[in-house]
C-alpha cells in the first residue's frame, strides 16, 4: 500500500468535466511528475462535490482547501505554491470556505453544506468512482456481506419496511413494502434500476451513478437477494454517457471481485446485472414504460393490474426502484432501520436529494433531511437569488410537479406537505424563479415539453395536452379569453382523471397549479393583454422615455430592424410596427430612457 502526503480530488462530473476538469487532471499530473512529487502527491478523479455552479473544484487534502472555478492554466501555480511550498493559491479559494482570518473551514461549515446530510451522496466527490477498492475502503460491501451471512430475505426487508424508506422517484411508495411484494414463489423474478432520469433541470441520479455506482449495485444485489430475483436491469439514458462508462467499468469490476455472479460470499446465491439503455423517452421513466422498452418494444405503458411485483418484465415478477432510492439500502442494511428514520420527518424518513437550478446563487445538488423548508434551501443553501431579485416561485417535481409560492416558502419540503400545496417533491428537480418569470410562459413550457414527450398511446394525453397548449399558447400571445380560462381548468382535469400512465395524469399539474396561485397573471394576459413580468414577446412593448432621453443615437445603431429614428441630442422614436421586441435598445441605453411594457 502506498501512502501520499497530500490527495488532488478533481471533480469529473458531468458539468465540471464539460469545463474541462480532465485537462485539469492531466496537467497536474504531468507537472507533478516534473516537480518530482508523483511519491508524494495523488491525483484522484472524483464524482460530484454538488457545488456546481463553483465547479471546476479541486480540494486538496489534508489541508482541505476548496479552490473553484479552477482553469488548466491555474494548475503550475496550485502545484508550485501549494504542493511544492506549502502556500495556499488563496484567489482560487471557495471565498465560503475560508474563515476571516484566513484559516481553511471544514466543508460541514461552509452554507452550502452546512443543512445537508450526505447519505445517498455519501461517496460522490469523495472516492474515484473507477477504483472498487476505495469504495470498499469505505464499508464498501459490508452491507452484502452482513445480508447474505447473517439475515434471512424477510429479515432484509422488514429491515427495509421499519425504516421507512420510501421511493425517491416521485411517487413516494413505501420501499419495503415493494419489495415484499415479490416475496414468495419460485422461478425467474427481476430487479430493475430505473436511471431513465428525464425531468428538465433534474442530475440527481446522473450524480449517483457517476461519482458512486458501486452503492447502486451492491443496493440491488441485496435486493435480489430479499426478493428472491437472480437478474437485475439498470435501465439509464444514452445521454448519460460518463454514468454509462462508469457502470460498465463497475459492473466488470465487481464480477472481477466476485460481487456479481454465481455464489456471491459462497453463500449460494447468484445475481447478476446488465445494462440497457434507453433512447431517451420520457415517458419511459414510467415503470410499466421501461420495462416494455427493455423488452425490446416501444416505450409504452401498460394498463394495471396486473402489477409488476406479479407480471413485470418478460411477463415475471419485477421489482423495481429509482438510483437514489437504492442508494440509500446499503447505509440502512449497515446502520440500522432506526438510524435512518431518525433523519426527516414522521411521515418522511431520511434523506432526499434535489438538483437546485433556476434564478438560484449556488446551482448544484443538496442532499438534506427531510422536512427543512424551503426558505433553508433557497436564502441559505441556495445562496439567495441573483442580483437581489425577490424570490417568486419554485418548481417542484418538474413536468409532473407544480408551482411553491412566496407565501410557502416556509413548507417543509416532504411528500405530504408539497401534495397539500398542489405541488410534490417528485424525483428532485428544484427550479427557482424570480420576480422576472412568468408564470403563464412557465407553465407553457413545461406542456410543450409534455406534448412532445407523450407515447400517444392515450387519447386524453395525446390530444388533451396539444389542445391544453394551443390554449396557453393563444393566452401568452394575446389572443386568450374568459371563457379559454375555463377551458383549461376544465380540460386539465379530464386529462388527469383519464390518462393511462402518470405522464398524462400529472401533465397538467404545471398548468393548474401556476393558475391558482397566479390567477392575477393568467387575467392579466387576458383581459389587459399584458404580460406582468415583461416575457411574452407578443405582449410587450418598448417605449422611449423623453424626459430620459439624451438624444445620444446608441439604440438606433444596434437596432437590428432600423425601427428606432431621431437626431442627435433629439428625443428618439420606437415605431412599433417594425420593432421585433428584441430588447437591444433597452440594453444599449446607459440612460434607463427605453422601458418595457
Amino acid at each position: 500500500m502506498e501512502f501520499y502526503r497530500s490527495h488532488v480530488l478533481v471533480c469529473h462530473g458531468t458539468g465540471c468535466t464539460s469545463s474541462d476538469s480532465p485537462g485539469i487532471k492531466k496537467r497536474l499530473e504531468e507537472v507533478i511528475a516534473q516537480k518530482g512529487l508523483e511519491k508524494e502527491v495523488q491525483v484522484v478523479m472524483t464524482g460530484c462535490f454538488g457545488l456546481c455552479a463553483m465547479g471546476p473544484v479541486v480540494i486538496v487534502y489534508p489541508e482541505g482547501s476548496f479552490y473553484s472555478r479552477v482553469t488548466v492554466d491555474d494548475v503550475d501555480e496550485i502545484v508550485e505554491e501549494h504542493l511544492l511550498k506549502g502556500r495556499i493559491v488563496k484567489r482560487l479559494l471557495y471565498k465560503e470556505a475560508v474563515e476571516e482570518d484566513e484559516t481553511i473551514k471544514s466543508l460541514e461549515k461552509v452554507e452550502f453544506y452546512r443543512k445537508q446530510k450526505r447519505v445517498a451522496l455519501r461517496n460522490c466527490g469523495v472516492i474515484n468512482p473507477e477504483n472498487i477498492e476505495e469504495y470498499i475502503a469505505l464499508d464498501g460491501y459490508m452491507a452484502l456481506g452482513k445480508v447474505l451471512t447473517e439475515m434471512q430475505p424477510i429479515d432484509v426487508v422488514n429491515t427495509i419496511k421499519e425504516s421507512g424508506l420510501r421511493g425517491r422517484g416521485g411517487a413516494g411508495f413505501p420501499t419495503g413494502v415493494k419489495w415484499s411484494f415479490a416475496m414468495g414463489g419460485e422461478g425467474q423474478k427481476y430487479v430493475l434500476c430505473n436511471a431513465d432520469e428525464g425531468d428538465p433541470g433534474a442530475f440527481m441520479d446522473r450524480s449517483v451513478l457517476e461519482g458512486d455506482p458501486y452503492c447502486l449495485i451492491e443496493a440491488m444485489t441485496i435486493c435480489g437477494y430479499a426478493t428472491g430475483a437472480t437478474e437485475g436491469y439498470i435501465y439509464v439514458r444514452a445521454e448519460y454517457p460518463v454514468a454509462v462508462d462508469r457502470l460498465q467499468k463497475a459492473i466488470a469490476a465487481c464480477n472481477e471481485k466476485g460481487f456479481l455472479g454465481k455464489n456471491i460470499f459462497n453463500s449460494g446465491f447468484d445475481f447478476n446485472i446488465q445494462i440497457r439503455l434507453g433512447a431517451g423517452a420520457f415517458v419511459c421513466g414510467e415503470e410499466t414504460a421501461l420495462m416494455t422498452s427493455i423488452e425490446g418494444n416501444r416505450g409504452e405503458p401498460r394498463p394495471r393490474p396486473p402489477f409488476p411485483a406479479v407480471k413485470g418484465l418478460f411477463g415475471k415478477p419485477t421489482t423495481e426502484n429509482n438510483v437514489e432510492t437504492f442508494a440509500n439500502v446499503p447505509q440502512i442494511i449497515l446502520n440500522g432501520a432506526e438510524w435512518f428514520s431518525g433523519m426527516g420527518t414522521e411521515k418522511a424518513k431520511g434523506t432526499k436529494v434535489f438538483a437546485l437550478g433556476g434564478k438560484i446563487n449556488n446551482t448544484g445538488l443538496v442532499e438534506i433531511p427531510m422536512g427543512v423548508t424551503l426558505r433553508e434551501i433557497v436564502e441559505e443553501i441556495g445562496g439567495g437569488i441573483p442580483g437581489g431579485k425577490k424570490f417568486k416561485a419554485a418548481q417542484t417535481g418538474g413536468p409532473s410537479g407544480g408551482c411553491i409560492p412566496a407565501k410557502y416558502l416556509d413548507t417543509p419540503m416532504d411528500y405530504d406537505n408539497l401534495i397539500a400545496i398542489g405541488t410534490m417533491v417528485g424525483s428532485g428537480g428544484l427550479i427557482v424563479m424570480d420576480e422576472d418569470t412568468c408564470m403563464v410562459d412557465i407553465a407553457k413550457f413545461f406542456l410543450e415539453f409534455t406534448v412532445d414527450e407523450s407515447c400517444g398511446k392515450c387519447t386524453p394525453c395525446r390530444i388533451g395536452t396539444k389542445r391544453l397548449y394551443e390554449i396557453l399558447e393563444k393566452i401568452t400571445n394575446g389572443e386568450g379569453t374568459l371563457e379559454d380560462l375555463d377551458k383549461l381548468e376544465e380540460l386539465s382535469t379530464y386529462i388527469k382523471e383519464n390518462s393511462l400512465c402518470g405522464l398524462g395524469q400529472s401533465a397538467p399539474n404545471p398548468v393548474l397549479s401556476t393558475y391558482k396561485h397566479f390567477k392575477d397573471e393568467y387575467i392579466a394576459h387576458v383581459v389587459e393583454k399584458r404580460c406582468p413580468a415583461g416575457v411574452c414577446k407578443s405582449l410587450l412593448s418598448y417605449e422611449i422615455i423623453a424626459d430620459k432621453c439624451k438624444g445620444c443615437t446608441a439604440c438606433a445603431r444596434v437596432c437590428p430592424v432600423g425601427a428606432i429614428s431621431g437626431s442627435p441630442k433629439n428625443v428618439h422614436v420606437i415605431d412599433k410596427s417594425k420593432c421585433i421586441k428584441c430588447g437591444a435598445c433597452m440594453a444599449r441605453c446607459k440612460f434607463g430612457a427605453i422601458i418595457k411594457k
